[in-house]
């Protein structure tokens, strides 16, 4: 698990599970693709650029810009999912490539689905990555 009090990244599992906010579709609205540009800044109606945070809707928890305007790091090493059902999995124990998740400003509609995984080197930058961090009070999980 994840050891690290106070506030830090998410781990990917709990990206996802946010992100959702108890939906099981493709994006937290649904599965309707032509919803997206409500919801989410993306390849057709972003302008090619990044926007201000929360100028879209939120998902059903509060939380603004999960699908597209910037790629988010997650905590965790980018690797195969292990076989089988798990619940809140943990990634590789190291890497190369921390994942990424929720698609940016410049993607198409399928890199902005929940379950779609990138992952990149943590030390590259780029106007289309970003993050956001959550706060463990006991430091772990």
């Amino acid at each position: 698990g994840v050891e690290c009090p106070g506030f830090r990244l998410p781990t990917e599992a709990e990206w996802e599970y946010a992100t959702r906010a108890g939906s099981g579709q493709r994006w937290f609205f649904g599965d309707d693709e032509a919803l997206l540009r409500n919801n989410a800044w993306f390849a057709e109606n972003s302008q090619n650029r990044p926007h201000d945070v929360a100028t879209k809707r939120p998902n059903r928890w509060g939380l603004h810009d999960v699908h597209g305007n910037v790629w988010e790091w997650t905590w965790d090493w980018y690797g195969q999912y292990q076989r089988g059902s798990v619940v809140d999995p943990g990634g590789p124990e190291n890497g190369s490539r921390r994942v990424l998740r929720g698609g940016s400003f410049n993607g198409a509609p399928r890199f902005l689905r929940a379950a779609f995984r990138n992952g990149g080197p943590p030390v590259s930058l780029d106007d289309n990555v970003g993050f956001r961090v959550v706060w463990s009070s006991s430091g772990g999980r």
